[in-house]
């Protein structure tokens, strides 16, 4: 006799679906019905009432190995995966998942059934990614290929659960915030020549992402007005839009800034096409091809560490909020959504005058 709780209905993302214990076994199932009234009603008057009778008649446990069989391998469901996201991927983000399932998925879950992977196996699997030194956070992408797959399993109803969501991400430490001083970045471009030089005094005096500058064209350079559009951004050789809708913006040409766009301009300008051009007259295909040829060698110019091209980005944050830059015209400048995303990553920088707080509590004890 088996010992079975009664059948519940619970909607989930706009379907109806149920949940009981069978044996102590907590199971889960997509009716594939829309969470409606009329639906409800059939769950509640016929499906439900014909489970439980399949249950005491021992026909709920009858699958075949056959019927197993039909479950398809991680290797082939995914393929299915990426055809079906592929439209709502940028180009760039379609091939860094592919590139992650060959690279850190295939050789531990490839010839896996669907319904064979245990949380175990991903705890193990994790744990193995960051002893090859990945990050937490690129563990993070990495999984999330397989979390979507698994998603995507459970609409088909091939699988009723997704075992991602029993396992915990690693946990992901706050980024470091490493930014370069006024001297540093005084150093750095006295040690850069050429576009480069000019590249990187970019970086530094307006805080665009690298991609944003890569994908920058003449067009969108107005020394009359002293702006600068982001229109776009370049990743992989991929042009497309920048990140958000609010990283489509004008932003301010320092003074500072404007003799190294003049001077990148009589490198380029007449070329009319991108400011920041390869050997070729082609723009740069990705900011890693600056960062391994060029940027590096700068900083070992300079006696300094390596830090990540993306420090130029905090250190323009930073340095314009030590000195009581507005904090919105700062926002803008890096194209987040609002200012409370700008200070929750630098509101630190905020220099506080000394001020005896909260006087008006003298008489009070």
């Amino acid at each position: 006799m088996h010992k079975m709780t009664q059948p519940k209905l619970y909607p989930r993302e706009g379907k109806l679906w149920i949940r009981f214990s069978l044996d102590g076994k907590q199971i889960r199932r997509p009716l594939n019905l829309d969470d409606t009234k009329p639906n409800t009603k059939l769950a509640t008057t016929q499906i439900i009432p014909q489970m439980i009778l399949k249950v005491h008649s021992g026909e709920f446990f009858n699958t075949t190995q056959e019927d197993k069989n039909k479950i398809p391998l991680i290797d082939d469901y995914i393929i299915k995966s990426f055809e079906m996201h592929k439209a709502n991927r940028k180009q760039s983000t379609q091939k860094d998942c592919v590139g992650m399932y060959k690279n850190h998925i295939k050789e531990f879950f490839g010839t896996k059934r669907l319904n064979e992977l245990k949380p175990s196996d991903i705890k193990i699997w994790q744990n193995t990614l960051l002893q090859r030194n990945l990050s937490p956070s690129r563990v993070k992408h990495v999984r999330n290929v397989l979390t979507v797959m698994y998603r995507d399993a459970q609409e088909d109803e091939i699988v009723d659960k997704n075992p991602f969501d029993l396992v915990r991400i690693p946990k992901i430490l706050p980024t470091q915030i490493n930014p370069f001083s006024l001297e540093d970045i005084s150093n750095i471009l006295s040690n850069a020549t050429g576009w480069v030089k000019n590249f990187i005094a970019l970086a530094f005096f307006t805080g665009a992402r690298s991609g944003e500058m890569i994908g920058l064209k003449w067009e969108d350079i107005n020394f009359k007005k002293k702006e600068i559009y982001i229109n776009r951004t370049i990743k992989m050789g991929e042009i497309s839009t920048p990140k958000t809708v609010s990283s489509i913006r004008s932003i301010d040409m320092l003074d500072t800034l404007m003799p190294f766009l003049e001077a990148q301009y009589s490198l380029t300008g007449k070329k009319n096409t991108y400011v920041f051009l390869n050997d070729n007259d082609e723009h740069i295909y990705d900011i890693k091809r600056v960062r391994d040829t060029h940027w590096k060698k700068v900083l070992k110019l300079s006696n300094l560490e390596y830090r990540p091209i993306y420090h130029t980005r905090h250190t323009f944050a930073t340095v314009m909020i030590e000195n009581n830059e507005d904090i919105l015209w700062v926002s803008n400048m890096l194209g987040h959504v609002n200012s409370t995303m700008t200070l929750s990553k630098y509101a630190r920088y905020i220099k506080r005058a000394n001020k005896e707080r909260a006087t008006f509590l003298k008489d009070v004890a």
